[in-house]
């Protein structure tokens, strides 16, 4: 796990004085080195974060033997271990025990093929001075970060926007489009665009060629299609089968992503996906030797005093049953005004809610014990595991009147309360008038069927916010954040899957919880409830952190912005306060969004305030 930047100049040669300024806005995601190399029309940049070998021969950027092709690299290629025996069967000769190297005989190898062949989270960037072409390539799934822009006609790219941002001319207005985008809806990363004026992404499982004179390629190198399939026919015997199948493709890919060389841990929230995580790191440390995790495994955990939000009792469970060494942390509300500049600096963009700081500050502890932890991101949107899912699934039944009234019924036994504050919430929504100035709609997420929503959320929507957000909080630490649920052989098969595989008689997750029968605690196994990483947003606002969020809305700055109806803000946070009405969340988006743009746009955005 690292920080790379770049520039690929066609004009004046390339500045080397900007190559450290985005070096230096990168330092967190590689603190353990920096390497810096100039060609006459590229330069590279390449922060380290040591994880696989440890060594000087594991330096970026890396080159081949002749140095003719040059590497930077943020990420991990999982299966390098069998990638590299294929290549050295071939021919191929390694200086190091790297995953770096294994990407840059593969390109010898395989050339843009290569990332077909790569079992793993990445961002890299690959100079051919033969050539003068600069290959750029994102993993699967986007869990690696990959920006660009171009100013006078050169390209400029990094890990992080504020590396781009850090320099003249680039990234100085915000993006109006997607702020608004974010303040209706509170979405980010759906398509190539940021909330950055001429800042883009790299959009996931897509490759791109730099050659200086034509516009970039792009090829899309993988796509994913969920499976639209019910069916009720099946026997209890396909359902221990799938059932199976899937346990051994996850256990497979946990396994993989233990490889280190350095302390691996585990963000253990309580629910279904963290706790099968944990409790499978512990039967393959028990039965094979795992020099990363050690004897005892460590797992990282927020939890609050009220009841309502905190999920300790199904931490503990767990902790008890699997003997981990725990730790956790008792976010406050009084220590959110002091990390929370700090938090949206590194988070880039505004962000939907401050669950994004409860993660936050379970990698602030994580950082204090391990370099490396796991975390189950990914599940929910491939299972169905979000409530939301279920009026999709129901759209999607083509079945008898008899099953489809026994999967309602299902639905509203499991979850009737969640329905019923659903209709509430939306009858407030209607009554409330939004005090956001913009004609933009919010996404709607749950419209269409399931094996469409579930495709959507993978590959465009929510999968990539919590990405961004995860990829952010754990390098602010200097933490590489492995997600096993997204491992691409187990996201292909998860795919494959009739849809009450993963939804049957209103129980989400119906394939992982039939996998993990007998092997997580049925306390866990058997919840209903769907709460992930919260924080008592709605009491804190209107509470202990009403004077900070009312010191920000009766500001001048406030009042100056287009984007939204300052009095209009004013007066409905001042009756929520009161109990005059309810709790919106365009609160924190029009706060996180003001913090926001204090940061990157009020001041000289080329300082580190951090």
């Amino acid at each position: 796990m690292c920080g790379i930047a770049g520039i690929y100049s066609v004009s004046d040669g390339v500045s080397k004085e900007y190559l450290e300024i985005m070096s230096k806005r990168l330092e967190h995601r590689g603190p353990d080195g920096c390497g810096i190399k100039i060609f006459d029309k590229c330069g590279l940049v390449h922060r380290r974060l040591s994880i696989i070998d440890l060594s000087e021969n594991a330096s970026q950027p890396m080159c081949n033997e002749d140095e003719t092709l040059w590497l930077v690299f943020n990420g991990e290629i999982y299966n390098y271990p069998e990638l590299r025996a294929i290549l050295i069967e071939r021919g191929h000769t390694f200086r190091s025990e790297t995953d770096s190297e294994v990407i840059i005989h593969s390109y010898e190898e395989w050339g843009t093929d290569c990332t077909k062949k790569f079992n793993g989270m990445w961002a890299f960037a690959l100079y051919d001075t033969q050539t003068g072409k600069l290959f750029c390539s994102r993993d699967r799934f986007g869990v690696k970060p990959f920006y660009y822009t171009y100013s006078n006609g050169d390209f400029f790219f990094a890990s992080e926007i504020k590396a781009l941002a850090a320099l003249p001319d680039i990234g100085k207005k915000p993006c109006d489009e997607k702020l608004n985008e974010y303040l209706i809806g509170g979405t980010l990363d759906t398509d190539e665009k940021t909330m950055f004026e001429g800042i883009l992404q790299l959009r996931p499982a897509t490759n791109m060629l730099i050659n200086g004179t034509d516009e970039p390629v792009f090829e899309k190198y993988w796509d994913l299609k969920v499976s639209p399939a019910i069916s009720f026919t099946d026997s209890k015997c396909d359902d221990e089968k799938a059932a199976a199948e899937f346990l051994d493709l996850l256990r497979d890919s946990v396994r993989l992503r233990l490889r280190s060389d350095v302390s691996v841990g585990t963000c253990l929230s309580g629910g279904l996906d963290s706790s099968t995580i944990t409790v499978l790191i512990n039967e393959i440390i028990k039965s094979e030797s795992v020099s990363s995790v050690g004897e005892r495994q460590n797992t990282f955990s927020a939890c609050y005093s009220d009841p309502r939000f905190d999920e300790s009792t199904f931490m503990d469970c767990v902790i008890d049953a699997s003997g981990v060494s725990a730790h956790k942390t008792y976010p406050q509300p009084e220590e959110i005004v002091p990390d929370l500049e700090r938090l949206i600096y590194m988070q880039d963009e505004p962000f939907n809610s401050l669950s994004t700081y409860s993660q936050y500050r379970v990698m602030k502890l994580a950082g204090n014990h391990v370099k490396v932890i796991l975390d189950g991101q990914g599940a929910d949107e491939q299972l169905a595991g979000y409530l939301g899912y279920q009026a999709a699934y129901i759209k999607s039944l083509n079945c008898s009147p008899v099953r489809m009234l026994s999967e309602i019924l299902g639905s509203i036994r499991h979850h009737g309360f969640f329905f019923l504050n659903a209709l509430i919430q939306l009858n407030l929504r209607k009554k409330r008038r939004s005090f956001i100035r913009s004609d933009a709609k919010a996404m709607d997420r749950y419209g269409g069927t399931l094996d469409e929503v579930l495709q959507n959320e993978i590959l465009n929507s929510n999968l990539q916010a919590l990405l961004h957000y995860e990829d952010r909080n754990s390098m602010a630490f200097s933490i590489e954040s492995r997600v096993p649920f997204l491992d691409y052989r187990f996201v292909e098969y998860t795919a494959s899957l009739p849809l009450n595989q993963k939804i049957r008689g209103g129980v989400t997750k119906y394939v992982l919880r039939n996998a993990i029968r007998g092997i997580v605690p049925e306390k866990i196994r058997n919840r209903m409830d769907k709460m992930g990483f919260v924080t008592p947003e709605e009491v804190w606002m209107g509470d202990n952190l009403y004077e900070f969020v009312s010191n920000v809305f009766e500001s001048e700055s406030f009042h100056e912005r287009k984007y939204w109806d300052a009095e209009k803000v004013e007066e409905e946070f001042r009756k929520y306060h009161l109990g005059k009405s309810g709790y919106s969340p365009e609160f924190w988006r029009v706060l996180c969004a003001e913090l926001w743009l204090r940061i990157f746009f009020d001041q000289n955005s080329c300082n580190n305030p951090f």
